[in-house]
């Protein structure tokens, strides 16, 4: 049985990311150096598999990042057969996200049409999907914030009354369930990340999963220069031509070079056997933060929808309370806690919106208020009572 992860001994005293990591990955590591073939090979098509299999759905893509994974879902619906997104369409997201949510959709030309949050899940305020709803609205982007899950079931409702492509960044909030169902399978694609910080990582990588045929036939051809290499000969994408020369470097849609090497996916399928107790003790952890803080005023944390998986612990200083955060952020960094903005913040309150061509729908004060007030602080699959009962401490003096 794998040995789980243990707290880091060296300072920080509460970082904010430490690793997973144990003997397996380092020995899978060697498997593959020792084995000779790097690039992606019989490893990644096992992940995928794996990593498909764990979610009940058909088909993974493994990429090299969660950023690649929306770039690749974002860019195959515009080569589908029917319904293709067209440059000037719509796409509704939240207010808050990663960058890399929302750059693909500008650079494939898409208007934005940007939704508040919720102030206490912090995920897209659904009410307000109706509104946001043109003729011109083609796709819509959900988004689980840092293990908490948005209201998936709702957006996916919404999407198949609409005909609208549903994609879910799920690069957060892996593990994390909705109605008995694991966040990352209500979308029509659905992409992880495997980032460092993240439920489970493999250094860098991502994973694009679906059900449908077609489209993951396109996520593999663009993942790997748009040739037809990966494709088996009765792929829904093309017809074979019977010169396997030619066929070999056929080229059949615009694509990227965004594989995955075979150290990283031979890491993520020991890091996948770890998930479960993993997200285990992260949940031991959230139980204890909640304990610690729900029913304080001067706090608004995430209320969990569904069964969080607890990414990190947000914290958003109650505007009612007139705590200082600059206070709060100097105490924190004097008792060695790390932290930092959540997610993103708010998009728009970034240089790079000017690139973009979006509209808000209605007011966007939540995401403001997050972006202005709030903060978080890590969380990881091994016990964080100390850390925590610190956390507390020092947050309840720097707000008195």
């Amino acid at each position: 049985m794998s040995a789980s992860p243990k707290y880091p001994e060296s300072k920080p005293f509460y970082p904010l990311a430490a690793s997973s990591w144990g003997a397996e990955e380092l020995e899978a590591i060697r498997r593959v150096v020792d084995g000779g073939r790097l690039t992606m090979g019989e490893n990644v098509a096992r992940f995928e598999a794996e990593f498909a299999r764990y979610h009940g759905k058909r088909f993974g893509i493994m990429v090299n990042s969660g950023s690649s994974a929306n770039l690749v879902a974002v860019a195959a619906l515009f080569y589908t057969k029917n319904r293709p997104l067209q440059r000037g369409d719509e796409a509704i997201v939240p207010a808050i996200s990663w960058a890399t949510t929302y750059h693909p959709l500008q650079q494939y030309g898409l208007k934005l049409r940007v939704l508040d949050v919720e102030l206490d899940t912090l995920n897209m305020d659904t009410a307000k999907l109706e509104a946001a709803l043109t003729p011109r609205t083609k796709l819509l982007v959900g988004v689980s914030i840092l293990g908490n899950p948005a209201a998936l079931d709702v957006m996916r409702a919404f999407a198949d009354r609409h005909c609208l492509h549903f994609i879910e960044d799920n690069c957060e909030s892996m593990d994390a369930e909705l109605g008995g169902r694991k966040a990352g399978t209500f979308g029509h694609q659905s992409t992880f990340s495997f980032f460092y910080s993240h439920h489970i990582t493999t250094i860098e990588g991502g994973m694009l999963l679906t059900d449908d045929e077609e489209l993951a036939h396109l996520g593999k051809a663009i993942r790997a220069h748009g040739w037809t290499r990966d494709l088996p000969r009765d792929s829904p994408i093309f017809e074979p031509t019977t010169d396997d020369f030619f066929e070999a470097y056929r080229f059949i849609v615009p694509g990227y070079n965004v594989r995955s090497t075979e150290i990283s996916a031979a890491i993520g399928l020991e890091q996948l056997k770890k998930l479960p107790a993993m997200t285990v003790a992260r949940r031991r952890n959230l139980k204890l933060f909640q304990e610690l803080f729900a029913d304080d005023k001067r706090f608004i944390i995430q209320r969990e929808n569904g069964k969080s998986s607890s990414f990190s612990f947000t914290i958003i200083l109650n505007p009612d309370s007139g705590a200082d955060r600059a206070r709060v952020l100097s105490a924190l960094k004097e008792a060695d806690i790390h932290y930092r903005i959540i997610t993103g913040g708010n998009f728009l309150r970034h240089d790079v919106r000017k690139f973009y061509d979006y509209e808000t729908v209605g007011d966007i004060g939540n995401a403001d208020t997050a972006h202005d007030r709030g903060f978080f602080v890590g969380n990881f699959p091994f016990d964080l009572t100390p850390q925590l009962r610190t956390l507390r401490d020092v947050l309840s003096r720097a707000t008195n």
